[in-house]
């Protein structure tokens, strides 16, 4: 038996393996600095796969000593916490300083997987690059990006993930006094367009070399090997932002805030701010409360990609003019690169749509057959997810899909046309309708289902609603009783039409 006088033992110290090369940069990349502690950090949400992908232990984390390390209120042994520096645009406007103003890179691991990820804390107190802001986040945010972030990597879509949520047992002010909380997001990196931006505003071309050599070392290898490294650069960059916006727009999802400092170098989704699930298909669809023009609604994202590609090419001439003849040349060779993102989304988006309508054979007039469905579904307010996903039904003569057209027999034109084109496709009925199902997910965050689960959490503390919206988006594929209004479209009273950044 213990006696009562014995000296209590400290719980061992959580390990994380960091191995930080960002922070081996010149200091001219950030600023060295501790988060800001909170006054009572509660653990609301750790999520345990991902902790053990990082080689991470799920349980030590679930503790007390998690909340600690999440809030900031400790540093983890190993970690070099710090705020990136980086320039954008914003709405087209440029900002040549920004940065992490409320962000913390505590430093990165390599996961189990062998691959390597920055774990950042988001609320976790002002920095010099705060620009008068108080460094803070409130609760509904927090959530937002996890449920939202989540629900990407369910989907297979490239995008940062949620390693924890904690409350902060303190206040912020935003349109009125509001929880605070502090969100832990994993990265592939956190290397935007603006973080070159930031050295090219100020005529730094070895900054920009330096950045640029760690961008090819972390993320595109391959490039080094390349007779111009930095053009291979910009190509891959270009390559993986057209696939993903094309993932983006063959699942409805509008970004809302694709502003330079909010593209990733790595090709991930990033910066989950104002953004949300289109239901009713309507290309000009736009959520974010601060986006008067539809300068990003949903139909005008792959312009919007190519703009900030074009602006990463523009600060990375000066490197691009060294591997090149001369300037001429380099400017040249930068337009080659960006004229390819065009085809590359446009090839990616047509594929994904054969994929949807169940078509495993290119065959001419199949992109008509896609864009004529688009067209109808537009003009009949038809559910975007749904009408997908009832069409793996369709596949198999069920036509309930029918029903979500305003005038039912704009479906039935077009279903002539493409139970045709099936008839050509040398697979069975069966394989179909699988590989179907695979595509078209049954559950998206449905913005007024993510919006009831904030206010629960934010003004009852009720996560409840926000854990079993968590628990149906991390399975979008899955046709599961009994949770049929997580598939059903809001009612109009229910219709959140209207997002906000939160910052």
């Amino acid at each position: 038996m213990t006696s009562p006088d014995a000296p209590v033992l400290a719980a061992p110290a959580i390990h994380f393996a960091f191995d930080n090369t960002y922070a081996r940069l010149p200091e001219r990349f950030y600023a060295r600095l501790d988060p800001t502690p909170v006054a009572a950090p509660r653990l609301v949400r750790l999520n345990v796969e991902l902790a053990r992908i990082l080689g991470l232990d799920p349980d030590a984390l679930a503790g007390a000593q998690g909340a600690e390390i999440f809030s900031g209120n400790r540093v983890a042994e190993g970690a070099e916490p710090l705020a990136e520096a980086y320039a954008g645009h914003q709405f087209g406007h440029f900002v040549p300083q920004l940065g992490d103003g409320r962000a913390n890179l505590l430093g990165e691991v390599v996961g189990l997987n062998g691959v390597r990820y920055d774990i950042q804390l988001k609320g976790s107190g002002p920095t010099p690059f705060s620009r008068g802001g108080d460094g803070r986040a409130a609760l509904a945010p927090v959530l937002r990006e996890y449920i939202v972030s989540e629900a990407m990597a369910a989907l297979g879509v490239p995008t940062t993930r949620a390693l924890a949520a904690v409350t902060t047992g303190e206040s912020v002010l935003r349109e009125g006094t509001l929880p605070g909380a502090v969100f832990t997001r994993v990265a592939a990196s956190h290397l935007r367009v603006g973080t070159f931006q930031y050295f090219a505003a100020r005529g730094d071309t070895e900054g920009v070399r330096t950045l640029a050599d760690y961008a090819i070392a972390r993320h595109y290898p391959e490039a080094a090997e390349a007779k111009q490294p930095y053009r291979a650069l910009l190509d891959g960059v270009i390559a993986r932002q057209a696939r993903l916006v094309a993932q983006w727009v063959l699942l409805g999802f509008v970004h809302g805030v694709m502003n330079t400092d909010n593209t990733s170098i790595s090709g991930e989704t990033i910066d989950y701010g104002p953004c949300a699930f289109m239901e009713a298909y309507d290309p000009a669809t736009v959520f974010s409360s601060i986006d008067h023009y539809g300068r990003y609604a949903y139909g005008n994202q792959h312009r919007a990609m190519h703009w900030n590609l074009a602006r990463l090419a523009e600060a990375l001439l000066p490197v691009l003019e060294q591997e090149a003849e001369n300037q001429e040349a380099a400017v040249a060779a930068a337009n080659e690169s960006l004229a390819a993102f065009a085809p590359q989304f446009e090839a990616a988006r047509a594929a994904g749509l054969r994929r949807k309508l169940g078509l495993f054979v290119e065959r001419e007039g199949d992109a008509a057959l896609a864009e004529d469905l688009l067209a109808r579904m537009a003009a009949n307010q038809a559910d975007f997810t749904l009408t997908f996903r009832l069409l793996c039904d369709a596949a198999a003569g069920d036509d309930g899909v029918r029903a979500l057209f305003a005038d039912p027999g704009a479906y039935d034109a077009w279903a002539v046309a493409w139970r045709r084109r099936l008839e050509e496709e040398p697979v069975s009925a069966e394989a179909r309708v699988a590989a179907m199902r695979q595509v078209n997910p049954a559950f998206i965050p449905r913005n007024h289902l993510v919006e009831a689960a904030l206010n629960a959490a934010v003004s009852r503390q009720d996560f409840q609603p926000f854990e079993e919206l968590l628990d149906v988006v991390s399975r979008p594929y899955e046709d599961r009783r009994g949770l049929e209004r997580f598939a059903t479209p809001a009612r109009p009273e229910e219709s959140v039409r209207q997002t906000f950044c939160g910052t």
